[in-house]
């Protein structure tokens, strides 16, 4: 039986084919239920009007005014020779500021009668900017309270005292999709409801029809409070259900425990490590170390700030496993971080790292490094240690998840930087094991308690918030290289001091400089250089600098583009304290470990997100010399971008900066970025304000999962989830 025939009804049968086709296109809705689940964006009082004074340029607008003065010019033309050419100039007014509107042409006769002064009516159009004054040219427009024969009409389409004002684009204006929401209203009282009533009735919130009913058609404003708190519960809701249904589907696949030997190589690295675990670690440890014990796979995201020691702990896990008689292996996303992690796992372990050479310890191991530009000896003699277990650590970058790569019995998966790492990959390294391997996912992004809930909601989380003894604080200044061009040259002076006393440092530009020359982008960018230049190159820089104001010093340059031999080769260098100074695209932005660099200048920092710059600032700070971060913009004081700098300057918790982050950027961006794009589904729901929500809603979905994991009761909540789930599926497979 069909349960959801009335809102699975495709919109072209109910509003006819053209209206259909615009918001199948530009809005993406196809079906009634999509229509009714395209909420308003805000509403507009008819008593109050929308504030004139701070529309956005070159937006589509809707706004609610009436109508000040109103002029018909006549004006000679190429097209009207005699001076019949006609412009229609209309000034409309909210209280707050004044907008003129202007008509040409053949469009000029119906608003010269209808848009009278003392009218009232809304207006949608273009925002632009003529003669210095905003202005909306040939805007669409409603009228409101209109004459005596069609108020009736208006009245009622705008029922109540709140005119919903719907996201719109050019082709179909807020009102229009206002009136197709009308038409389909009837059938929200057939929406089938995914809460549970217990739950429903539990926290007081209205049922589904009657919330759709006030978000589209409020009376109140408290119409509209019930409506927001009923749908963002849905969102919540079903989103935790999906991630704990996910959660329970692995909590029920086997794996086999991994229980570190009493005496083996895990206690013999113990032994060797020159100084304690912090609290933190020793935690965290523990909560990984029960995980592994259990007849099921871990899934564990461990999120730590830069430089907590994350790499400690989870060397610390793949020792278990090699202990236990598994493999482990540890997925970084670039190949510069590959070999850093083979490097420093190396040299952490010593002669426990050469297993089945002289010299090793009698409970070694063999850590191997496998990447996609290995040579093919090196290459078939990693895969050989990994098909017979003589490694029992593996490092690598995707090529680990290659169908020719065979392990003899993986245990572990370590997934460095979970963002750049989607589910799928996750999947096809989880095939790899006899039975599903246990999971650790590292991130050095701090992320909000309810974000990790929404994005990472398959994971349990682990948090390491305390920096091991010995590191160092970071200064971090803002530069405004355009306000003040001395403090430019100051911050030159500081680099050169660093090195004076022995450190290194780095500098890191947006981009690397060796683009294309290509004549399209050339002309454009002569024409944006009034505007905007394009942002600072690696080779222009440390060209610049190596002839200027850090002559004489040892500079060289890291980026993606070069050969990844000349990649390490730079690196070990800089490592060993024979560079002076790196410059440097984001490639060192992870996970690269040079603790005698205590300087970093970022330039056109605005470039960079907020979580961005925090992750480059870690890699200065890390020996223990104290650090210093310069953020060198040329954005003006009272610029967004600036305020951002300055809170990146003003605190070092990564935590703190990421909910700036989240607050200033949308949500979308945010869970969009952390995973591909697959959890941009929410409409109402704002995963910073609604933390209780969300919270609440996990509590809730994993009880109702634990006890019935199938739905069986929930037809509704079924409905909402296959909804759901299909939106993922296509995003994951446009994602292909």
């Amino acid at each position: 039986m069909d349960l959801v025939p009335a809102l699975e009804e495709p919109l072209k049968k109910v509003l006819g084919p053209a209206t259909a086709k615009v918001m199948a296109e530009h809005l993406g809705l196809h079906s009634v239920g999509d229509l009714l689940h395209h909420y308003p964006r805000r509403y507009e009082e008819r008593g109050q009007l929308t504030h004139l004074a701070d529309l956005p340029m070159d937006e589509h607008v809707t706004v609610v005014a009436q109508v000040a003065d109103a002029r018909l010019h006549t004006f000679a033309s190429a097209k009207a020779p005699r001076g019949k050419g006609q412009r229609l100039e209309v000034t409309i007014t909210d209280g707050s500021g004044r907008l003129q509107l202007v008509f040409f042409g053949n469009g000029v006769h119906k608003p010269h009668k209808e848009l009278l002064p003392g009218t009232r009516a809304m207006f949608a159009g273009k925002v632009s900017l003529f003669n210095r004054r905003l202005q909306l040219a040939h805007p669409a427009y409603e009228l409101l309270r209109g004459d005596p024969d069609g108020a009736a009409e208006s009245v009622e389409t705008w029922a109540g005292a709140l005119i919903p004002i719907y996201p719109a684009t050019a082709k179909l204006e807020s009102w229009k999709i206002g009136k197709a929401v009308q038409t389909v209203l009837p059938s929200a009282q057939e929406a089938v409801d995914p809460l549970p009533d217990s739950l429903r009735e539990g926290r007081g919130l209205v049922p589904l029809p009657e919330a759709l009913l006030k978000i589209h058609r409020p009376h109140t404003k408290a119409d509209i409070a019930d409506a927001h708190s009923r749908l963002k519960w849905d969102e919540a809701f079903v989103l935790q259900v999906a991630l704990a249904r996910r959660r329970h589907a692995d909590a029920q696949l086997p794996a086999v425990p991994r229980r570190p030997a009493p005496d083996g190589l895990l206690t013999a690295f113990d032994a060797r490590l020159p100084f304690t675990l912090t609290d933190g670690q020793q935690k965290v440890s523990k909560e990984i170390f029960d995980d592994l014990a259990t007849e099921h796979p871990m899934h564990r995201l461990l999120q730590g700030e830069v430089g907590s020691g994350k790499t400690m702990v989870a060397l610390r896990a793949m020792l278990a496993v090699v202990d236990a008689g598994g493999q482990a292996a540890m997925l970084a996303p670039t190949e510069v971080l590959a070999q850093q992690h083979h490097r420093s796992i190396v040299e952490m372990m010593g002669e426990l790292a050469e297993g089945g050479m002289l010299g090793g310890s009698e409970h070694a191991t063999k850590v191997v490094l496998l990447t996609g530009s290995m040579g093919a000896a090196a290459r078939r003699q990693a895969l050989l240690d990994l098909v017979t277990g003589e490694a029992g650590i593996v490092i690598g970058t995707h090529a680990l998840i290659e169908d020719k790569v065979q392990f003899h019995d993986l245990g572990l998966v370590v997934v460095d930087e979970q963002h750049r790492f989607g589910v799928e990959q996750r999947d096809a390294l989880r095939g790899k094991g006899k039975q599903p391997p246990h999971l650790l996912v590292m991130t050095a992004t701090p992320i909000p308690r309810t974000v990790a809930m929404t994005v990472f909601g398959d994971l349990e989380t682990s948090v390491l918030d305390q920096l091991p003894a010995g590191r160092s604080p970071i200064a971090s200044h803002v530069v405004p290289a355009a306000d003040k061009p001395h403090f430019l040259a100051r911050a030159w002076e500081r680099v050169r001091e660093e090195v004076e006393n022995g450190h290194q440092a780095y500098v890191v530009c947006p981009r690397i400089g060796d683009e294309e020359d290509d004549p399209k982008k050339q002309k454009k960018s002569a024409e944006d250089e009034a505007e905007k230049r394009p942002p600072l190159a690696v080779l222009d820089v440390a060209d610049q600098l190596t002839k200027g104001p850090l002559q004489g010093l040892r500079v060289e340059v890291l980026h993606g583009r070069m050969h990844p031999d000349d990649k390490d080769a730079v690196m070990r260098r800089f490592a060993a304290g024979e560079t002076h100074v790196l410059v440097a695209t984001t490639v060192i932005e992870v996970g690269v470990n040079v603790p005698n660099a205590t300087a970093m200048v970022i330039m056109d920092a605005d470039r960079f997100g907020v979580s961005q710059l925090h992750q480059l600032r870690g890699r200065v700070g890390r020996g223990s010399a104290a650090g210093l971060c310069l953020l060198v913009t040329e954005m003006p004081e009272a610029s967004a971008a600036r305020q951002r700098l300055n809170a990146v300057a003003s605190t070092l918790d990564g935590f703190e900066l990421s909910r700036i982050d989240l607050e200033q950027r949308r949500e979308g961006d945010v869970l969009g970025q952390a995973q591909s794009g697959a959890r941009t589904s929410l409409r109402v729901l704002a995963v910073i304000e609604d933390e209780e929500i969300i919270t609440e809603a996990r509590e809730e979905a994993v009880t109702l999962v634990a006890a019935d994991p199938e739905l069986t009761g929930l037809p509704g909540l079924r409905t909402a989830l296959d909804a759901l789930l299909d939106e993922e599926r296509e995003q994951y497979l446009e994602k292909g």
